[in-house]
């Protein structure tokens, strides 16, 4: 059947240190691997509050139990409690999925920060904000990092221009509809050298509480997208959901995908799987565009040629 590219977003302190080793023994048991993005500096979950006059944010937050997911705690950091820095005090959990063979990549330095703010702000801004998370990950891996992911699928075109001037091939910043298709991006009259591959599946905080659906509900149904679906896809999940509340229904997706038939990867060996049939010299090139997502407040980067109607 397809490869589907597991891409794990770790957004808090809570989901590194507690979310991120439960996956990463999940993984071991079902002998998967999967592409961690990590963010590197300070916890402003709290910042996150003021998100509560953007359309369909508070329907979100009374479908997914953010509370319940979260706590107390970690939505109160940078709030009423000081911002932990997460690099600094969960490295070794980020380390051990790097030593357990997995592949690590930035997600962001400060989560909240970015996701509110890099849809607004310049080119210098960007490239500061990028540049500590990479800082950072050197120092906690000792190595580069390989690859991308942006927080909240929030990006510009300096930070795609920055991931390019980073080295790096491939990166999962936006969002598309089922089925993957690969794209470089245009920088004027010039083309990205890495490729984008977008998120193609639903999140499970997308499906829950949709017309009474339950964690397990939401698995049934993404595992009704890929029954019989010969395309690759992205699945994006998140250390604070799948990595712990949700860990039963996501084992039982994880289980469902290989009784399909398909193949459980990194971001890295789908990467190489299209680079080894040379699609990828052929594929399009298309332009930045912000669009929304069906049950997710707001808007983020989509893929142009598809609609935003997914």
């Amino acid at each position: 059947m397809a490869k589907i590219a597991l891409k794990v977003d770790v957004d808090t302190l809570l989901g590194t240190q507690v979310g991120t080793p439960n996956l990463a023994k999940l993984f071991a048991e079902l002998g998967v691997g999967a592409t961690f993005l990590f963010s590197l500096g300070p916890d402003h979950t709290g910042w996150a509050l003021k998100r509560v006059f953007r359309p369909g944010f508070l329907k979100k937050v009374s479908r997914t139990s953010v509370v319940e997911h979260y706590g107390i705690k970690t939505l109160l950091y940078g709030v009423l409690l000081p911002a932990p820095d997460i690099g600094k005090r969960a490295a070794n959990e980020m380390r051990a999925v790097d030593q357990a063979g997995h592949e690590t990549g930035i997600h962001t330095w400060d989560h909240v920060y970015w996701q509110d703010n890099v849809h607004q702000r310049d080119a210098s801004w960007t490239r500061q904000q990028m540049q500590k998370a990479y800082d950072r990950f050197i120092e906690i891996f000792g190595h580069p990092p390989v690859t991308h992911g942006a927080a909240g699928w929030q990006m510009n075109l300096a930070a795609l221009e920055q991931i390019d001037a980073w080295g790096m091939l491939y990166a999962s910043d936006g969002r598309s509809a089922p089925n993957l298709v690969p794209y470089r991006i245009a920088f004027g009259q010039q083309k990205s050298k890495h490729v984008q591959y977008p998120t193609t599946l639903p999140t499970f905080d997308e499906l829950i509480g949709i017309d009474g659906t339950d964690a397990f509900g939401a698995a049934q149904q993404i595992l009704a997208m890929t029954q019989s679906n010969p395309n690759d896809q992205v699945f994006t999940l998140h250390a604070e959901l799948e990595g712990q509340k949700l860990l039963p229904a996501f084992r039982k997706l994880l289980l469902g995908w290989l009784e399909q038939g398909h193949e459980l990867v990194t971001m890295g060996v789908l990467h190489r799987s299209w680079a080894a049939t040379g699609q990828l010299d052929k594929i399009a090139t298309e332009q930045f565009k912000y669009g929304s997502i069906a049950n997710r407040s707001g808007e983020l980067m989509v893929q142009a040629s598809t609609s935003t109607d997914f």
